[in-house]
Formats: C-alpha cells, sequence, structure tokens
C-alpha cells in the first residue's frame, strides 16, 4: 500500500512554522511519523493531538484562498458521482458536490494535488471547482453515498435465464477500454454467484489471465481472459478492490464491494506475485445473519451464549470455506448485543458490526499479528476474536488471555470431526484444548454441532 501524500501540504507546511502555528522540531517530528505510519503530515499533526483539524482546515483556506465546507451535513448531489469512480474517490480523497452548468465543484482533502484535477477533468470532461474538505470527513461520505452506486454495478439474478449464464458472453462483447473490463469483471462475480462459489482465483498462463473457481475442494477452470487485457483486466481489478495497481512485487490485501438483488457483499482480494505474474484470489463473504437463523437448536444456541459469559475459548471449526468466519460474525453480533469491550484482530474486516471494535493487521507499516497480540490487552477487551492463529506463541497467548478473565473466539481448520480429534491430540494443544469451553463444528451449511466444555473433553480424551 502506498504512502499517501498531500502536495498542499508539502508546499504550504513550512508557512505552518512561520505563522507560528507549529515548531519546526514539531514539524520535523511530524513528518518521521507521517513516513513511519504511511500517512501525510497533516494526519499525524493531527492524530498526535498537535493541532486540531479544524484549525488545520482553516490555515489552508486563507492561504489558498480556497473555500472550506464542512461536509457533515452536507448532502452530494448524487447525480454527479458519475464523474469521479469510486476507485478515483478513495484514492484521491475527492467527492463530487454539484454542478452548474460545465462547472463540477468538487471536495479535496488535496486540492493542489493537479494530476487528480486533471484525471477528474479528463472522465468528467467540464471544468473543476475545487473546495477543502477534512480527509475523514470526504472519505465518510464516499463510503456513505458510494455503496449506492456501487463499484461493479448490482448484479441482477433472474433464475431462469441465468441457469446457462457463462461470463465469457460479456468477454466477447463489441466493446474495449475500461467500462468493457469492469463488466466482465461483473459478469464473472455473476456467475460465481449463480454456482454459489465463494472462491476464485485469476491465475496466470501463457494464453492470458484463467479465471478459476473452488468449490468444496475442488478446481473448476472457467475460462482465460486473453492475454492483451492481462493488464487491464488485473489494474481494474486492483483498483476497484483499493489496491495500489502500479505495486506487482509485493503481496496486497484489499476489499471488493458490489451489489446482488439489493444485498451488498464483501470479498477479501489478495494478490501475490509469482514468476509468471500475479495471482489474484477473491473469497467472497456473504452478510452475517443472527445467532438464531444460523443455530436453530435452543440448547446448541444457549451453550454459545453462556460461554460469552465466562472466561474461555470459543472455537469455530470446519473445512475450507465452510463458513466459519460467518459464523464468527453472527457471534460477535450476539455478543454485541451486552455492554461489554468487544474486539477483534482480522487480516480484513469483511463487513462493520456494531457495537465491535473491528481492527485490521497492516504488515505494510509493521503492524502484524505478533505486534497486535502484545498491545490489545492494553485495551483491556472483554471478548477477542483473534483470526487465524496458527503458531505456538499465538496459542500460547489464548491461554495468557484466558487467566486474564478473557472470553476469546478463533477458528481451526479441520475436514471433519475426526481430523479435529487427530489434530489436538498434539502435545503443542494440550494446554489449549483444555481451556475450549465452546466448541462449535461446521459439518455442512445445514449442519452445525455445538459441544460445551464437559461433552467436549469426554469426546477429544
Amino acid at each position: 500500500m502506498e504512502t499517501i501524500t498531500n502536495k498542499t501540504l508539502e508546499k504550504l507546511k513550512y508557512e505552518l512554522v512561520r505563522d507560528g502555528i507549529v515548531s519546526y522540531e514539531t514539524l520535523e517530528k511530524a513528518e518521521e511519523l507521517a513516513g513511519v505510519q504511511r500517512i501525510n503530515i497533516g494526519q499525524a499533526l493531527i492524530n498526535s493531538g498537535i493541532l486540531e483539524e479544524d484549525t488545520l482546515l482553516k490555515f489552508l483556506e486563507n492561504k489558498l484562498h480556497i473555500p472550506y465546507v464542512n461536509l457533515e451535513d452536507y448532502q452530494p448531489d448524487e447525480k454527479c458521482f458519475k464523474f469521479v469512480s469510486f476507485a478515483d474517490a478513495r484514492r484521491y480523497r475527492i467527492i463530487p458536490l454539484f454542478k452548474i452548468e460545465d462547472v463540477l465543484t468538487v471536495a479535496m482533502a488535496d486540492p493542489l494535488d493537479l494530476f487528480a484535477i486533471d484525471k477528474v477533468i479528463e472522465t468528467a470532461e467540464c471544468s473543476i471547482e475545487p473546495v477543502i474538505a477534512s480527509e475523514a470527513s470526504i472519505m465518510r461520505k464516499i463510503d456513505e453515498y458510494y455503496k449506492v452506486a456501487d463499484t461493479v454495478d448490482s448484479i441482477t439474478l433472474t433464475s431462469e435465464e441465468d441457469e446457462d449464464f457463462d461470463w465469457t458472453e460479456e468477454l466477447h462483447r463489441e466493446e474495449a477500454g475500461e467500462e468493457h473490463i469492469q463488466h466482465v469483471i461483473r459478469a464473472i462475480l455473476k456467475q460465481a454467484i449463480i454456482e454459489d462459489i465463494h472462491e476464485l482465483n485469476f491465475e496466470q498462463v501463457e494464453e492470458g489471465l484463467k479465471v478459476v473457481f473452488k468449490k468444496h475442494g475442488e478446481t473448476l477452470d472457467k475460462g482465460t481472459i486473453p492475454a492483451i487485457l492481462n493488464s487491464a483486466f488485473v489494474s481494474k481489478l486492483k483498483t476497484l478492490s483499493n489496491l495500489d495497481a502500479t505495486v506487482c512485487e509485493i503481496p496486497q490485501l484489499g476489499k471488493l464491494c458490489f451489489k446482488v438483488e439489493n444485498t451488498m457483499l464483501v470479498a477479501s482480494v489478495s494478490s501475490f506475485p509469482t514468476i509468471m505474474g500475479e495471482r489474484i484470489s477473491l473469497k467472497i463473504y456473504k452478510p452475517p445473519k443472527g445467532l438464531d437463523k444460523i443455530v436453530t437448536d435452543e440448547k446448541q444456541r444457549s451453550i454459545i451464549e453462556t460461554s460469552l459469559t465466562s472466561p474461555g475459548i470459543i472455537l469455530v471449526c470446519g473445512s475450507p470455506l465452510s463458513g466459519k468466519t460467518h459464523i464468527i460474525y453472527s457471534i460477535l453480533m450476539e455478543a454485541a448485543k451486552t455492554n461489554k469491550n468487544i474486539m477483534t484482530i482480522e487480516s480484513i474486516a469483511k463487513y462493520e458490526l456494531k457495537g465491535v471494535n473491528q481492527c485490521e493487521l497492516n504488515e505494510n507499516i509493521g503492524f502484524n499479528m505478533d505486534k497486535a497480540l502484545r498491545y490489545v490487552e492494553f485495551q483491556s477487551p472483554d471478548i477477542i476474536y483473534l483470526e487465524g492463529i496458527k503458531t505456538r506463541d499465538s496459542f500460547e497467548f489464548l491461554s495468557e488471555l484466558f487467566y486474564n478473565d478473557k472470553v476469546v473466539i478463533t477458528e481451526f481448520m479441520a475436514n471433519n470431526m475426526t481430523d479435529l480429534r487427530q489434530k489436538l491430540a498434539y502435545e503443542d494443544f494440550q494446554s489449549f484444548k483444555s481451556l475450549i469451553t465452546c466448541l462449535i463444528f461446521i459439518h455442512s451449511k445445514d449442519s452445525i454441532e455445538v459441544f460445551d466444555k464437559s461433552t467436549l473433553q469426554k469426546y477429544l480424551a
């Protein structure tokens, strides 16, 4: 992920010192912090409490003679969203507000970013009038309003005509350019939803980019995007997922939002370099349901609810793509009904959960699982979800959390109960196994088994 810069502040930063707003030493420290955290210097000054955001915005307004707009109570004209794509809006921290005749007024966090302005002029084919707004408020408005406009358009399913749907028909339409690529992406996602696919991959081969669906451990070849379109397709997909399309030498992790029949779905998007080129993997997550909709047996549901009230480990098990994350989100939603401090440490937050403090790891700035585990206790969580615990040190940390009166939710991969019993029989798991107060095993989406501590210990003995 690239460092977020702000050309306006870079140009005017020494004016902050000349006007006595900050000292030169403070400015140097803020620049150092900005470099480490990959944020712009303005955000570093604000995050450190050195400068109020309002003070900084008023400073920019006076220096640039560009009006400042408070977006909190402002409603943009949604007809103008067609002039700035979702990806460009997020990349350049810009949102269109209104258009009068041939002039489009846009709110920008960085009004001296001439590249961003040129990009908007090119796509909107009209003049641009920038106003200044806070970066945080712009991003909130983008997330609020562009979810309606969507990133890959809405996918409409009509069962009869979709039975034999083939995304390659869209590929071969007589179209060209960026819009065509976006239609191809939408068609591939549509076919994945129709076929109930939760993981799909794009693999570089000599002929181009092979589209592979994965279901029940089996890989299904769904055709190839011609090599001539490889670069454009990967670039567009990464841009839609808020990844840096100019970087291909290191792994990246992003998130793609798209709508199916008025339901917003989220896919995690992982790019990984190979000797043939980048391999892109998507995992589609459906919105979480209430726990009572997933675990319909009252007795089993009561075991889960009771486990949320006392220290211990709630372990969710199943095969790959069985729906472990889905049920964990449902458990977190149930836990959020209480007045407890609930926290998560995830590679990527699939859906925003009300009442849950969700945290995303960011390897680019050194914020990995080890660092998160070292510092999360300072936040005093009552219930914590840790994604993908795999190392011995991590299992030992789970034990420490238990002895500090925490409820821990995590997942473990096992193809069936026999596989689980064999894995947990290893000596490394003995302490961990004794702390499990609730085990949820997903046999299939229609078959979920819940064990309490006493039943589980007998079963695993």
